[in-house]
């Protein structure tokens, strides 16, 4: 973690040009030679340094600077403003000379550090800055854990794990470490670490749910559902009014055929205002796939979907469609579709699936009025086409029909199973309006296409 950079400004100009000015000039004494000239046309060129760099012109910043040089060569900060106009414009070894040079004439600088430590990293000169932070850390903890980072760098995997124990440690933790650690542990495939790493917490503090879950979701990753649902039950003995464990129970439950435990998980699971909607998405989808092959249990299913009517999103809507459809109950099925794509209006295949449905149940005034306004958003789409021109011709709209069908053959690229069935519809418009020539036409080239498949 780098420290505010603008902080080295402030300091540096309400402490060191003054002090060099007030150490060298007194004020109440009229100057005997041009030394107040030398000072007063110091600080102006510094100013003017400082003025530049804000606004960005780093190229008119270094010119000032390097006047204050031909002034005063003596002063650690020129040479640290120079550093950072030279690195912001890119020009790094000019940067790292300046800022060694600094450095040279205050070792101990943390700033100065700071900014040496920043040019190396653009330049991903990881052993300089690996150099360079190691000065660091001797100053502000903070630092260790940029360390850590570059120990991930240069795949020394141990030593950035025993630095973020330290912190740990010495700081209590934290996500930033937290995200370290487990990329660490992921790039290493080294799970039975990561594993005890959680277990050691859980140790030294029960009560937090979260180490609690992580554990779960673990041995969960790696296969080991004995530990995961022990995981599971362990954290539900230590905080009986956990919502979130739950989100693993129901599994267990059901893998266990234990399905009346799992349905009072999934409820306490879809309930739960603490449990966001995509969690609880995954739930009822997982349930509906269960039920799906298990119809016994198809009544719990409607009170579990009763008891989310208000917060089903689009996916849990979609996912009720498809169990419906499966189940031969087609309104139901229609009813969840339409309630998806109220909530999602522009996705295409909900689109499709609800139109395709409603041509099943023979509503074939929705398909006309629904395909019309799907058009609006996907003009390109064929089966869009070909819904409204077999929708039209059921209604006898048959001029209506072939305008759409023709149409959409013009998009249609590769798929000989549509254009049969575009060429099938145009036979029957056409055979509706006395056309019997192009009627048979199209029914002849329908019969070819599919004695092709």
């Amino acid at each position: 973690m780098k420290l505010n950079k603008e902080i080295v400004r402030l300091l540096l100009v309400l402490c060191i040009v003054p002090s060099f000015a007030i150490a060298q000039v007194d004020f109440n004494k009229r100057p005997d030679d041009d030394l107040g000239n030398v000072e007063d046309e110091f600080q102006e060129y510094f100013f003017e340094a400082l003025k530049q760099k804000g606004i960005e012109n780093y190229d008119r910043a270094v010119d000032a600077l390097h006047k204050c040089l031909n002034l005063n060569s003596k002063l650690p900060v020129i040479y640290f403003e120079l550093g950072k106009n030279y690195n912001k414009l890119k020009n790094f070894g000019a940067a790292e000379d300046n800022l060694k040079k600094a450095i040279s004439m205050q070792p101990d600088n943390v700033w100065f550090l700071d900014e040496l430590y920043d040019v190396y990293f653009q330049q991903d000169d990881i052993k300089n800055a690996l150099k360079t932070i190691k000065q660091l850390v001797k100053y502000h903890p903070d630092y260790k854990e940029d360390l850590a980072a570059l120990y991930v760098r240069e795949e020394k995997y141990n030593q950035a794990l025993e630095l973020l124990d330290q912190l740990d440690e010495e700081f209590g933790l934290s996500e930033s470490r937290d995200a370290m650690r487990n990329d660490i542990y992921s790039i290493t495939g080294n799970a039975d670490d990561r594993i005890e790493n959680l277990e050691q917490r859980i140790a030294n503090n029960p009560n937090n749910e979260d180490n609690h879950l992580k554990l779960i979701y673990r041995y969960s990753q790696t296969g080991d559902r004995k530990n995961a649902f022990k995981a599971a039950k362990n954290l539900l003995k230590v905080k009986p009014d956990s919502k979130f464990v739950h989100l693993a129970l129901y599994k267990f439950y059901l893998q266990d055929g234990k399905v009346d435990e799992a349905i009072g998980s999934v409820k306490i699971a879809l309930t739960s205002p603490e449990i966001n909607s995509d969690a609880k998405a995954k739930v009822l989808k997982d349930f509906v796939g269960f039920v799906a092959k298990n119809p016994e249990y198809e009544s719990d299913l409607i009170d579990i979907t009763a008891l989310v009517d208000e917060n089903k999103n689009a996916q849990t809507h979609s996912d009720l469609g498809h169990y419906y459809l499966k189940a031969g109950d087609k309104a139901k099925a229609l009813s969840n579709f339409k309630e998806a794509l109220k909530q999602d209006p522009n996705d295409f295949k909900l689109i499709k699936d609800v139109l395709l449905l409603q041509l099943d149940i023979k509503d074939y005034k929705a398909v006309v009025n629904d395909s019309e306004h799907a058009l609006e958003l996907y003009p390109a789409q064929p089966i869009l086409y070909l819904v409204n021109g077999v929708a039209n011709n059921n209604l006898n709209q048959n001029k209506k029909a072939i305008d759409n069908l023709e149409t959409g053959l013009d998009f249609l690229i590769d798929n000989p199973t549509m254009e049969a069935d575009f060429y099938s519809e145009l036979s029957i418009a056409y055979k509706a309006l006395n056309n019997i020539n192009k009627s048979e036409t199209f029914a002849k080239k329908a019969q070819a296409l599919k004695a092709q498949q």
